[in-house]
């Protein structure tokens, strides 16, 4: 059996959620980092621990959640803020991400969907990934579609946009790319042809696990692959 890693990411309003909902009915794996993300902070677990003993108890909500809107607050005018939660939570989402990926090497699938926002902002997941897609519209319905969804003014949204790594250049580093600027039709077209593509790939990352899954113990597997990811 053999297995690869595809990275999948887009921008604000480019419609990513449109091509991970086709992609989920055609019966593919996809692990949502942003839902992980959510997962590891919840309350009495390592991290919203942590964060509870550098940022302390006003980022609480009334049910013991943290408030991800008063928390961003603080990271955004705080750079230093924002590496110390980082370190705090990314080693927790990546040893989730490694649970759930094999779990899906066990169950045979022949590749796995890593749906990353930041994927082509932070470059230190790409290397682990066969292909990476783009889910990409282009900058006026990029504008009017978050214009719509958020009822946000003109100014607004286009401060909300270029907050982010521009669409065009993420394409520059994109070995796949979903064209989401027409309508939903087109675009589930150009996903099932991704599909069948890949499905078809003799290309794969994950098979030297198999041999290390014999040798070592499914244990020791997910042991050295944590301290990979994380080193």
């Amino acid at each position: 059996s053999t297995m690869f890693l595809v990275g999948l990411s887009g921008g604000i309003a480019s419609g990513k959620s449109t091509v991970v909902a086709v992609l989920r009915e055609l019966g593919c794996a996809v692990i949502d980092a942003d839902v992980i993300a959510r997962q590891v902070v919840q309350p009495h677990s390592k991290a919203h621990q942590q964060i509870l003993q550098h940022f302390g108890t006003e980022i609480l909500l009334e049910n013991g959640e943290i408030n991800r809107e008063a928390l961003g607050n603080i990271i955004f005018s705080q750079p230093e803020k924002r590496r110390l939660l980082n370190s705090i939570t990314h080693p927790e989402i990546l040893k989730e991400m490694l649970k759930q990926v094999l779990k899906y090497f066990v169950l045979g699938y022949r590749y796995v969907i890593l749906d990353i926002p930041l994927l082509f902002e932070t470059r230190g997941l790409t290397r682990f990934m066969k292909y990476t897609v783009l889910v990409y519209c282009d900058p006026p319905t990029q504008l009017a579609r978050l214009m719509k969804r958020s009822g946000l003014g003109v100014a607004e949204a286009e401060a909300r946009i270029s907050s982010q790594l521009p669409l065009d250049e993420k394409r520059k580093w994109a070995s796949h790319v979903i064209d989401n600027s027409g309508d939903r039709e087109s675009t589930r077209r150009q996903v099932l042809r991704l599909h069948a593509r890949l499905e078809d790939s003799l290309d794969f990352l994950w098979a030297r696990l198999a041999v290390g899954a014999a040798v070592a113990g499914f244990g020791g597997v997910v042991f050295l692959l944590i301290r990979h990811f994380i080193s």
